[in-house]
């Protein structure tokens, strides 16, 4: 007898099936995914340094504002990440 988990997943299954990934896909991905990071990396050294500054000069507007932009342009490295992961995964 099968657990209502299994059910389940066999629902989901026949709903939507899992997609199957070559390896040269699986490795796009990973590049995408490195490219993602190391973006990331760049933007929170770069403008960790300007927030850094402004904390120590006091600028709290400007704190702000720099981490307003931070979380903006991660978030943007983030869903640009994600879209080119989804083409690669749909263009099978």
């Amino acid at each position: 007898m099968k657990s209502a988990y299994e059910l389940a997943m066999e629902r989901l299954e026949k709903q939507a099936p899992t997609q199957k990934l070559t390896e040269a896909q699986k490795a796009e991905i990973a590049e995408i995914d490195n490219l993602a990071k190391a973006r990331v990396a760049e933007k929170e050294v770069f403008l960790g340094g300007q927030i850094a500054k402004a904390k120590a000069s006091g600028d709290l507007g400007e704190v702000a504002a720099l981490e307003k932009q931070l979380a903006s342009e991660l978030r943007r490295i983030q869903d640009d990440a994600e879209e080119k992961k989804e083409r690669i995964r749909r263009a099978q």
